[in-house]
């Protein structure tokens, strides 16, 4: 780096900002978080109770979408039991409460401990709800009132409890990539007098603006299931003490961040991280650093730097170096103010931070960005195209050398944000079928996934809507028809639930359950191909999407083989001539009573073989040119077809097969399901050609069955 450190900063900062992706963009992790909060099980003492969930940590923070895929760690839920409430000490119990509040409520006092920020939670008062106005009045607990216990009352065989969070692994969640850390909190509907001064301390930046400080106070605080470090062996502070948290307040202050200060946060997340400057060899039992220090130290500084600092000659690098030396400084001085509580510390004489400290004063721009480019693009790499890489493989010791490597790596990420874009969208809806197939469906979880789909994309919502109709019509032909079921149905329908609800009246009195069925299913696939449709409306430049594949699939199953014929054979044309990897179909059971039983079987032939084969989501189900082939074949063989349109489809065949062999070369072992089906099709033309007196073994037969194609 002879030619300045100040321009190789220069370079790591353009690279930074031009990589980091801003809304409106859907992120996987958006999608896997809802889909997580969806999962959320009732409380196991009232089957009327809830859990409400509230997603926090990197997900909720974060708006940036920086090119290092692990910056989000964990999906990190926080949920309370909605007929819990804790109260300041001192505060007359509401008798009003949000909706979501349960008709009986126990209100807990929040009362101090010795430690800042940490408390206990003896129970106070009875809330019951009135019938007449819907106002709540309350019955006051005996003086020798009990405190709310900290330890969970229930963990599950594949969780773990790691300090307040439930840690499940992604590993046995089958639908997410992420590993989910759950955390029981009791909800607190004020502003806590512990941090009473926040929003009214003096500000030079006007950071907090007013109308955020009023945001973050109306959303109150939670109270979260931990004691204090030095407390955690006591035989009762370690089971009754609960700390004060403020995560609703975090997400609000850091997504009103510039992009900037979003992406200082990532980086530092990320170097302490790497570095392993949270782990402390010397002392395993101490404190050590960890993100909460770094959001601490963030949130300071955006309050007591003013706006200028991070953008006048924006120099990332920079930036990240002079906090990095202010939290070196909080470190040497065991001092780190919380942002929130005035008198709590959270650094004290048990964190072994000596030798942190000294390392992150010792750090300059020079050092910071050699680590940036050899270890965080680095880690990024391996997104890269082959040139790319292979630049990064050459010493990029000058500034041109780096300047060109980087303009490479940003002209590449500009190129390929819609297709990075449709990889979401495959994911999500991978996530959303797996997650609705494996979990049952209630009506509250449906109201609960639909409105935090269609917050990130109105799309979503309606791929849900059809999945849970196809996943209800599942239910009903095995089960019969419900209440439950009803009522999912008119969560799920809507308006279209009032147009039908003769036809499903008739359906429950005579208990004709096939009508039903079919009508869920029709529903399902009208959905279907409308978001089919908004997808191919904004994807259809990046890959092959036809809109018609789940009507053909239908036509089929209704026995329409002239339709269906004529939407798959305008498919197969037009997937051929794209000669890329067509979108896919999957098998999972609620699509099964759509599918053909050779489909079925050789469906449930590849599950044998391969159990796992369904949470591959990239490789799982079938391609439309696939499905489209075998519909055209089996139309074409039920509707007797001419031998000149059964060897155009056989030369189809063929050109599909070729591609599935490419597409090997980079995916071994995948694409299990296409290969069996093309071969079934191959073999189906074969034989029926050969019966007609048409056979395919000999060089000459096949030069005759071309000239019947041409």
């Amino acid at each position: 780096m002879a030619d300045g450190c100040c321009d190789v900063s220069k370079l790591v900062t353009a690279f930074l900002l031009s990589t980091c992706r801003l809304p409106p963009c859907p992120r996987k992790c958006d999608v896997e978080a809802a889909v997580c909060c969806g999962e959320l099980r009732r409380p196991p003492d009232d089957e009327a109770a809830e859990f409400i969930p509230l997603i926090t940590g990197s997900v909720a923070e974060f708006y940036i979408e920086p090119m290092l895929p692990s910056f989000v760690g964990d999906v990190d839920i926080m949920f309370y039991h909605n007929a819990m409430l804790a109260i300041p000490r001192g505060h007359p119990p509401p008798t009003q409460l949000p909706a979501e509040f349960h008709n009986y409520v126990k209100v807990y006092e929040i009362t101090d401990s010795h430690f800042p920020g940490y408390v206990y939670l003896p129970l106070r008062y009875l809330l019951s709800q009135r019938t007449d106005d819907g106002k709540y009045e309350y019955f006051e607990c005996d003086e020798k009132y009990h405190y709310l216990s900290n330890i969970p009352c229930h963990v599950a065989y594949n969780t773990s409890v790691h300090g307040p969070a439930i840690f499940t692994d992604s590993h046995l969640l089958g639908v997410s990539r992420l590993n989910v850390d759950q955390v029981r909190c009791v909800r607190c509907l004020l502003w806590p007098p512990q941090a009473a001064d926040w929003p009214t301390r003096h500000r030079n930046y006007d950071w907090p603006d007013s109308a955020t400080l009023d945001r973050v106070v109306s959303n109150g605080c939670d109270v979260v299931r931990v004691a204090h470090r030095l407390c955690r062996q006591h035989e009762w502070m370690g089971k009754c003490q609960w700390r004060l948290s403020f995560s609703r307040a975090e997400i609000v202050l850091i997504n009103s961040w510039m992009p900037v200060q979003q992406i200082t946060y990532h980086l530092l997340r990320v170097y302490v991280k790497t570095e392993r400057l949270t782990e402390s060899a010397d002392n395993p039992g101490a404190g050590t650093l960890s993100n909460y220090h770094i959001k601490t130290l963030m949130l300071w500084a955006c309050e007591l730097k003013p706006r200028s600092w991070w953008t006048e000659n924006l120099n990332v690098v920079r930036i990240c170096v002079e906090l990095l030396h202010t939290l070196s400084v909080w470190l040497t001085d065991t001092r780190c103010p919380h942002y929130f509580i005035c008198n709590c510390n959270l650094l004290d004489n048990s964190f072994s931070v000596g030798s942190v400290a000294s390392k992150l004063m010792s750090l300059d721009e020079k050092r910071l960005s050699t680590w940036l480019i050899y270890t965080y693009i680095g880690q990024c790499s391996h997104r890269f195209p082959y040139y790319i890489t292979r630049l990064l493989q050459l010493d990029v010791g000058s500034i041109a050398e780096l300047q060109t490597t980087i303009s490479a790596v940003i002209g590449w990420r500009s190129g390929t944000s819609l297709r990075d874009l449709y990889g979401t969208f495959v994911l999500s809806d991978f996530c959303v079928l797996s997650a609705v197939s494996n979990y049952s469906l209630a009506p509250r979880s449906c109201v609960r996934w639909m409105n935090d789909l269609t917050k990130i994309d109105k799309r979503f919502s309606v791929y849900f809507s059809a999945i849970a109709m196809l996943h209800v019509a599942r239910k009903i032909s095995r089960n019969g028809f419900s209440d439950e079921l009803m009522d999912i149905l008119s969560t799920i329908l809507g308006r279209n639930f009032i147009q039908c609800h003769s036809i499903l009246s008739r359906c429950t009195t005579e208990l004709n359950t096939s009508e039903l069925v079919e009508l869920l299913q029709t529903f399902a696939v009208e959905h279907l191909t409308t978001y089919r449709q908004l997808v191919a409306r904004q994807f259809r430049s990046v890959v092959p999407i036809v809109t018609t594949d789940f009507e053909a699939l239908y036509a089929y199953k209704r026995g329409d083989y002239q339709r269906c014929l004529q939407l798959s054979t305008q498919n197969v044309h037009t997937l051929l001539n794209a000669g890329h990897p067509s979108t896919r179909v999957s098998t999972y059971p609620e699509f099964i009573p759509l599918m053909d039983d050779d489909i079925v079987s050789l469906t449930a032939l590849t599950m044998i073989v391969d159990p796992q084969w369904r949470r591959i989501s990239h490789s799982s189900g079938i391609s439309q040119l696939t499905l489209s082939l075998y519909l055209m074949t089996q139309c074409q063989l039920k509707l007797h077809q001419s031998v000149t349109s059964l060897a155009r489809t056989l030369h189809c065949v063929k050109v599909a097969r070729r591609q599935i062999r490419i597409q090997l070369d980079h995916q071994p072992n995948q694409l299990v399901l296409d290969r069996l089906t093309l071969q079934l099709i191959d073999r189906k033309l074969q034989l029926t050609l050969e019966l007609i007196g048409i056979p395919l073994r000999s060089r000459r037969n096949k030069m005759s069955i071309n000239s019947l194609i041409y």
